[in-house]
């Protein structure tokens, strides 16, 4: 592992670059080099321009190195585990880059070549599972796609809504980190490592509210970003009506403890994502709709298929169908707001 730790090497103009990791929040930020004539001064940092949002490389390069030593660190604990666990030892270089490769199977296809090639070691025709965050041909109308890690039991909210964690990991989320959070998770190492646990708990609590989590998945810690989704095109009773908590324990049954692919369409008014829903090759709200847990949205999604689902599951009496006229979710919806109103206007 000492050579892993000095994985640096001389580019031909005599600088160095850690040839593992790329992260795409490095700033590609040169002073301007004209032909035959020196490069500019560099500008005082006080004085440098800034981007739309007020940051400035600097600032953004100091992002970046939080971002890099965070990932070394994971890298080098896992190839460090991955070694340990392998009986025999690696013996031949083929031998090696599988190790590598098995280790290391999160992380960009392009950077796991970079570790091999530091060592001269084969690319192995291992596939690697590179988190590419969308694929080549999206849906009409989606804006982007989310792989999640498994949902929590607690974060499913009723039969249409939860919370799910998103990794750093993530190429798209990788590049938009705030700053502020690496700086977060950095001082809750730091308070770890002095047994300020107290800190620490503060800290977790701080990033909670910056929309991050530091996840246990597999014996590591993942910082993840919270995200609320809205499942699209359907509608499932509310916890307090008839048929509530079956509703949400269905959706419990079908994505509990387990990851899903989010294909994203819209942000909605309270700060939500709307997407459809697929997990272990399920369309969940397919699943939903056909086994009666939830109603066809029609006011928002007209897909024929969903209305033909819901048919199904009516002619069939399934689920909430069974109580032969279930009311409404979105008019019980309107009621409870009628009758806040109404207690409002009296007092």
């Amino acid at each position: 592992m000492g050579n892993i730790l000095r994985c640096f090497k001389g580019d031909d103009d005599g600088g160095d670059h850690y040839p593992y990791y790329k992260p795409t929040s490095r700033p590609h930020y040169q002073p301007p080099h004209y032909h035959g004539q020196p490069a500019a001064p560099p500008v005082p940092l006080q004085q440098q321009p800034l981007d739309p949002h007020g940051i400035t490389p600097s600032t953004v390069g100091v992002a970046a190195l939080a971002h890099d030593l965070l990932n070394f660190e994971s890298t080098s604990m896992k190839l460090l585990e991955a070694y340990k666990n392998t009986t025999p030892p690696p013996k031949t270089p083929a031998n090696a880059a599988q190790l590598i490769a098995r280790a290391l199977n999160m992380i960009q296809r392009a950077d796991l070549e970079g570790v091999l090639e530091f060592y001269n070691f084969p690319i192995p025709s291992l596939p690697t599972a590179s988190s590419n965050y969308q694929p080549s041909l999206l849906p009409e109308g989606v804006q982007f796609v989310l792989n999640t890690l498994p949902v929590y039991d607690k974060c499913i909210g009723d039969g249409d809504g939860f919370t799910a964690y998103v990794p750093t990991t993530d190429p798209r989320e990788s590049a938009n980190v705030p700053l502020e959070v690496h700086e977060l998770v950095i001082a809750r190492t730091q308070a770890r490592k002095c047994r300020d646990y107290q800190s620490a708990d503060a800290l977790l609590s701080s990033l909670d509210e910056a929309g991050y989590k530091i996840i246990s998945c597999s014996d590591d810690e993942v910082l993840a970003r919270k995200y609320r989704i809205r499942m699209r095109g359907i509608d499932a009773p509310e916890l307090k009506m008839p048929y509530g908590k079956e509703s949400r324990n269905a959706l419990v049954k079908l994505i509990g403890g387990k990851s899903v692919k989010i294909y994203v369409y819209d942000l909605d008014q309270f700060g939500r994502y709307v997407g459809d829903i697929y997990c272990n090759n399920l369309f969940i709200q397919e699943q939903m709709l056909k086994n009666g847990h939830a109603w066809h949205f029609k006011t928002y999604d007209k897909r024929p298929e969903f209305a033909r689902w819901e048919r199904e599951a009516r002619a069939a009496n399934r689920g909430l169908w069974a109580s032969g006229n279930p009311e409404k979710p979105w008019d019980w919806r309107r009621d409870q707001r009628n009758a806040r109103q109404d207690a409002i206007q009296v007092y």
